[in-house]
């Protein structure tokens, strides 16, 4: 895993992109190699091959061809790249409007597409028939109880870049969950610990025993460090492998001693000035959407009833505050005023509802709560404060969110579905603690970029 401003990254993603990236590239100049004209031949080429591969990458990732962890299959992928190609072609377009001298002409242009079309398509077959042996790092789980039982749902799902070879069952482990061909045999004083770690190549350490205070194998262990394979605990480990931080296996020693959860007066500045340019530029862009999305909302309700619906939501440091939306849903929706969860199909919406939750249209008044400093652009979405209530009795850590501003897009919100029930706040508060811990405008920028993929592909809304 590569750390940039305390966000993971899987050495095999960088891999994929990095060979993506040079087959955008390698287009451009194969393309001029077959003889097609260049417009602006006086002027290098490549800062306009590199505007080209930029613009396709950031449209990729956009459409999540670079996402953490990914259960699409094949067709899927393939589909958000041809998706990928004609968004990129499209704004590519019209940076080439905008500023001609970038263009390097209608035939380079059309073969580039093409040629990396094509390559693009066949490095990713390659990537899915190989992907369980690019980088992909050889793990021994010390534990075979609950906590080992978590890292080997992972190991199952087969695309996370390591496997795990073997448990070792020591004292301490707590009740076995790992099947017996899953633990490797081990001396009752470890003697053996390094011929398993040289026989089966290991290259990592994961601590996961439930009892740890006094059953750390600690001399063993320290050698195996000194020898070069890395240890980690299971907390680290999970957060890293899935972009979450998992409540099953948290204390509260954990986030006292981690490092990330920090706030400062800097990093606050920094992302208010982020917050007031993007929401800036989006509602100028989106005004348009919005006044016709209004015309809309009016005509349905014959002209009567509100366009923009307001509802109170938890804030930073617990503060309530007025989100507002357009509104989805009939007039008078809850009964009696009483918070009730958005279902699937719920008969509440509208017609015009349906669509524009679908597209997320009906968040773009939040951009004014943004602006009012209520809300970030990014941060974890804003409960109401009877779910607030009720959660934070439920659901250990579940204030912790509310140290930040809420935001409208998340990494909850691009990693899972919406939420309708208390197991699924339970997972997303798990995304959302990972963003306190790690939040930096890289990671504001990564999630801004990807939310375009969940808003393209209608992903999770109700």
């Amino acid at each position: 895993m590569f750390r940039i401003f305390g966000h993971y990254i899987p050495k095999s993603l960088f891999l994929l992109g990095s060979t993506e990236n040079l087959i955008l590239l390698l287009s451009v100049y194969f393309s001029i190699s077959l003889g097609a004209s260049v417009t602006g031949i006086d002027t290098p080429i490549w800062p306009k091959a590199l505007l080209f591969s930029i613009v396709m990458i950031l449209v990729m990732t956009a459409m999540g061809l670079y996402q953490h962890i990914t259960e699409d299959d094949t067709t899927l992928v393939f589909t958000r790249i041809l998706l990928s190609f004609l968004l990129g072609v499209v704004l590519l377009t019209f940076i080439y409007k905008m500023v001609p001298e970038l263009f390097f002409g209608r035939n380079v242009f059309l073969l580039a597409v093409l040629s990396s079309f094509f390559g693009i398509i066949s490095c990713r077959l390659v990537w899915h028939l190989r992907q369980d042996h690019i980088l992909t790092q050889n793990t021994l789980v010390i534990g075979a109880g609950k906590k080992a039982e978590q890292l080997e749902r992972l190991n199952r799902m087969g695309n996370a870049g390591v496997t795990i070879s073997g448990y070792l069952n020591i004292e301490g482990s707590g009740p076995r969950m790992i099947k017996d061909d899953r633990i490797f045999d081990i001396d009752p004083d470890l003697t053996n610990l390094s011929k398993i770690i040289a026989d089966n190549h290991i290259r990592e350490i994961v601590i996961a025993l439930d009892e740890r205070r006094k059953f750390i194998p600690i001399d063993r262990i320290l050698d195996c460090k000194m020898r070069g394979v890395r240890v980690v605990d299971v907390n680290t480990f999970l957060e890293r492998q899935l972009g979450k931080i998992c409540l099953k296996t948290l204390h509260p020693s954990s986030l006292i001693f981690t490092e990330g959860f920090i706030q400062n007066e800097a990093k606050t500045f920094i992302k208010r000035v982020f917050d007031v340019a993007v929401s800036s530029i989006i509602l100028l862009l989106a005004l348009p959407v919005m006044l016709v999305t209004a015309l809309a909302i009016l005509i349905e309700s014959g002209g009567r009833g509100s366009i923009i619906y307001r509802q109170q939501r938890v804030g930073a440091n617990g503060k309530t505050f007025s989100i507002y939306k357009f509104r989805s849903m009939q007039e008078n929706a809850e009964v009696d005023g009483k918070a009730v969860w958005a279902s699937k199909n719920d008969a509440r919406v509208t017609a015009v509802g349906k669509f524009i939750r679908k597209t997320r249209i009906d968040e773009l008044p939040q951009l004014i709560n943004v602006l009012k400093g209520d809300m970030s652009f990014v941060g974890p979405r804003p409960e109401r404060p009877e779910f607030v209530e009720n959660l934070s009795r439920e659901i250990p850590f579940y204030s912790l969110r509310h140290h930040v501003k809420p935001g409208i897009t998340g990494w909850a919100q691009i990693c899972y579905p919406y939420g309708a029930n208390v197991d699924d706040a339970r997972e997303k508060l798990q995304y959302d603690l990972y963003y306190l811990k790690n939040n930096t405008i890289f990671l504001d920028l990564l999630i801004l970029i990807q939310t375009a993929a969940v808003i393209l592909l209608c992903r999770g809304a109700r």
